[in-house]
């Protein structure tokens, strides 16, 4: 449990000042652009300063950490009061992707707050998060409690692209920053899904598929548009694509999916016998309604053509034709996702990884994921907390070369009709102000049990 010292407040209450920062925080770090382009076409470093006067703002000793000059991480650390507890790690980035600003109701780097929500891109990735970390952080400054075990922040760059400048940089080049840290938290966990038939449900993050981002090439004789060509490159990539977006991929089941289908099903009144010959998840998932989108992409792996690139003249047959491919594997399943795309792509298309990273699991019967769920419960007693496994990954991905478990919990408790999950990259992202208050409080709570 935390320190708790005379007159201070107790466990899992925030006080008001932290509410009013959260709110203000996400606008403000909103408001500094930190779009992602890829390719090296970013600048975190203003939101890295702006995090880092925040958190010197409430005793703690902020480093800020470069690998490319602009694209800055920041670092730091409190010290828990038991020295031989393990350690947290509590992570958010600070870039975010792209956004057109024609498209949108609001300019998307404005931060607006309007009828109660604030706008903009990263108000749910992951922008957000940030603020509550440095509002709950500077909150246990002003009431002067420190958490039981350490816990190491870390607002990272480029998570939005390859992570190299950002999670990857700080877990291959600066480890011993995260000493003793176990376990990691982080984004995409923990907020409201209304499943339409009037349950909340809370799913905490205990688990991501692996990244297999593909580039295939494929090979043949260049000529005239006119002239017979049976030795075509845009053919050969064409078949080789259809044949990878048509595959139906076979079903596998981790622990993390499993235990989400089985507390699905218990809370809708139906079979979930995963392991009798002959079980239908696909069926399951229809009878689960709304709430089977949580899992229905991390039952298979997948693959979805994304990019293609041939040619420069429409009468001349080019030698080369390339097309790109995200590729996600499960747990376990990495092995029969590449041999999979040896067979689709044939004898004709070459394929390589572009980005590959691990996939994660995470316990889901661990005293952490208890914690988190208690937490949830304290502020939302009326809502059912369940497993469920991301279908695409965080930085959490590079934080495991050093050992770290994570998951994902961001908590936002939101009303029905909105539509959290589609506001991940989407248009006018948005959060309402009592899912960031929400957030703080069971964040809060968490983190002084932890």
């Amino acid at each position: 449990m935390a320190e708790e010292q005379p007159g201070h407040q107790a466990a899992g209450h925030v006080d008001e000042q932290a509410l009013d920062e959260v709110v203000r925080f996400t606008s403000e770090l909103i408001r500094i652009d930190t779009t992602n382009r890829g390719g090296g076409d970013c600048r975190e470093r203003p939101a890295a300063e702006y995090a880092a006067e925040r958190l010197a703002g409430a005793g703690l000793e902020p480093r800020l950490l470069e690998r490319t000059p602009g694209r800055t991480n920041v670092v730091a650390r409190i010290e828990g009061t038991d020295p031989s507890a393990d350690a947290l790690l509590l992570h958010g980035h600070l870039d975010v992707v792209p956004a057109e600003a024609a498209d949108w109701s609001v300019d998307p780097f404005s931060g607006e707050i309007r009828d109660g929500v604030v706008w903009g891109r990263g108000a749910v990735d992951m922008k957000n998060m940030d603020a509550m970390i440095l509002s709950v952080v500077r909150g246990w400054a002003r009431q002067g409690v420190r958490p039981r075990r350490d816990i190491v922040i870390a607002f990272t760059a480029d998570e939005e692209a390859s992570a190299e400048d950002g999670s990857g940089f700080l877990a291959d080049q600066h480890a011993s920053l995260f000493e003793g840290c176990t376990e990691g938290v982080s984004e995409s966990g923990a907020f409201t899904f209304h499943d339409g038939r009037g349950n909340e449900l809370y799913g905490i993050a205990a688990g991501e598929r692996g990244t297999g981002w593909l580039r295939l090439t494929a090979h043949g004789r260049a000529g005239h548009g006119s002239k017979v060509n049976h030795d075509n490159a845009v053919t050969k990539l064409a078949t080789a694509i259809a044949r990878i977006g048509e595959h139906r991929w076979p079903v596998r089941l981790t622990p993390t999916v499993r235990a989400a289908l089985t507390e699905l099903a218990a809370l809708y009144g139906e079979q979930a016998d995963l392991d009798t010959p002959g079980f239908d998840v696909d069926t399951l998932l229809e009878k689960l309604g709304p709430a089977a989108s949580l899992v229905e992409a991390t039952v298979r792996n997948s693959a979805n053509p994304t990019m293609l690139h041939a040619g420069y003249k429409v009468n001349v047959i080019p030698g080369q034709a390339v097309a790109h491919v995200d590729g996600r594997f499960l747990a376990g399943a990495e092995e029969e996702f590449a041999a999979t795309l040896d067979r689709l792509t044939g004898v004709d298309v070459d394929w390589e990884f572009h980005h590959r990273e691990v996939a994660l699991q995470a316990p889901v019967h661990s005293s952490t994921y208890a914690k988190m769920r208690a937490a949830v419960k304290e502020f939302a007693p009326e809502g059912h907390v369940v497993p469920y496994c991301m279908s695409g990954g965080t930085d959490a991905k590079q934080f495991s070369r050093l050992g770290i478990t994570g998951y994902g919990f961001t908590p936002l408790k939101t009303p029905e009709g909105f539509d959290y999950q589609a506001l991940f990259h989407g248009v006018d992202e948005r959060v309402p102000v009592d899912a960031l208050h929400f957030g703080v409080r069971v964040l809060d709570r968490y983190l002084r049990t932890a």
